[in-house]
């Protein structure tokens, strides 16, 4: 069983993938890395409302940065939140295989 430590991590990463908004800028990543602007464009935001998302995701490293001069370049830093969100949206898995362990959503 987890420990509460483990539960509570989870509620918190699961709670930031329930905003629709997040939901959709690690839905831009799961396809590579993009900046602020690619993100904001992606997603139909500006880019201000988009770098606040993405801190929050930051923060419980749902995403990853890497640093490009000025630019600033944001990507999925978890395998498993990648897996998750393309199951939640019904995306194959990375490697081409649809996994069995939970139904596709209807």
């Amino acid at each position: 069983m987890p420990s509460d430590r483990e539960i509570d991590a989870a509620v918190r990463v699961l709670k930031l993938l329930a905003d629709p908004t997040r939901l959709r800028i690690v839905w831009a990543l799961l396809h590579g890395e993009h900046s602020v602007s690619e993100i904001a464009n992606h997603v139909a935001m500006q880019p201000a409302a988009v770098s606040h998302h993405l801190a929050k995701l930051r923060a419980e490293r749902v995403v990853g940065t890497r640093r490009d001069g000025n630019r600033m370049f944001y990507a999925i830093h978890d395998p498993t939140i990648d897996a998750l969100v393309r199951q939640a949206l019904g995306e194959p898995p990375r490697s081409g295989r649809r996994s069995s362990r939970l139904p596709r959503p209807a």
